[in-house]
């Protein structure tokens, strides 16, 4: 088969699928409203329930909620037959997902949710379906024909429930003042999260692994502070430990091209004063940022009193994974 006759069936499929999601529109109504109170009402999880390709698309449905501030968790219909239905309580809500609305495992455990008098919210493309008329409300997720061609494949009536599975979360989102710092609350292992919750305080150089030298010293002594630490610059600090500015690799290499003597210039002489400082408890990801704006690999950190308190390099943002 040649390649334009794959793209074309790859095309077909995105076609079909983008005309189900479009059919979607129409169905942000009041049903879809009724879902997102029974949500915010609940003061416990909202228990997602599906098989199959079903069950898949619940699954990414439930982790989406728990991810954007409404706690949620998956149950598998066949496992709820054997005692997982003791995950479910009264302050729940669940959400049961199914195209055809008569999957057999969500009708079997369906009258035990409705004895424990568990709102339920069903995501069907059957509106006379046995779930669906046994919901408190019901959203229809039904498309006109499935991507796959013989029309068995769950295709098109996948992406139009895991779409309004995604509405339902956002809208949650945005109602709840759900912000990204409580996003990187429950992501604090991912990139995200690191970005969002990592400070230069947990990541800095402290104490004697600074690099510092006091104005006065010669740049022979500065070297070797700086080959010491290994962080490529050395704070300069005046008598009363405040800095008064950085001396860089950068500075180093102004200073051989000028044939500056070494051994008999102090630091000071040579410096950059007036140096870039920034002050704990910034976020990693905003000194990464100062450092991207000013073209620079290093910054002191110093407290009100412009006293030296620590040192980072873009090296410890890499190693952190900021970067």
């Amino acid at each position: 088969m040649d390649a334009t006759k794959l793209k074309a069936l790859g095309l077909a499929v995105i076609e079909t699928e983008t005309a189900a999601l479009d059919a979607l529109r129409e169905r942000i109504d009041e049903h879809f409203v009724a879902a997102c109170r029974l949500m915010l009402e609940c003061h416990g999880r909202v228990v997602v329930l599906g098989m199959g390709k079903s069950g898949h698309i619940g699954g990414k449905i439930a982790a989406t909620l728990a991810s954007t501030g409404t706690p949620a968790f998956f149950v598998h219909p066949g496992e709820a037959s054997h005692g997982d239905l003791g995950m479910i309580t009264p302050k729940d809500v669940v959400l049961a997902i199914s195209n055809s609305g008569e999957t057999q495992e969500l009708l079997t455990i369906l009258p035990i949710i409705k004895r424990l008098e568990v709102p339920l919210i069903a995501l069907t493309g059957n509106p006379a379906s046995t779930l669906a008329r046994a919901a408190n409300t019901h959203i229809d997720v039904g498309v006109d024909r499935e991507a796959c061609p013989l029309g068995l494949a769950p295709t098109s009536s996948t992406t139009a429930t895991l779409a309004m599975g995604d509405a339902l979360a956002i809208a949650m989102l945005e109602v709840r003042g759900f912000t990204a710092e409580d996003f990187a609350l429950s992501h604090p292992g991912g990139s995200l999260g690191r970005r969002l919750l990592l400070r230069i305080d947990d990541i800095m150089h402290t104490g004697d692994t600074i690099p510092q030298v006091r104005s006065h010293a010669p740049i022979t002594e500065t070297l070797h502070e700086m080959t010491r630490k290994g962080l490529g610059m050395t704070a300069v600090l005046d008598d009363q430990d405040r800095v008064i500015g950085i001396f860089t690799d950068g500075d180093l290499r102004r200073a051989v091209d000028h044939n500056v003597d070494l051994h008999n210039t102090d630091v000071a002489s040579l410096m950059t004063p007036d140096c870039i400082t920034i002050q704990p408890g910034l976020l990693a990801a905003e000194a990464l940022a100062i450092m991207d704006s000013r073209k620079i690999n290093a910054l002191l950190i110093v407290d009100e009193g412009q006293h030296l308190v620590g040192a980072l390099g873009m090296h410890d943002l890499l190693r952190a994974g900021v970067v």
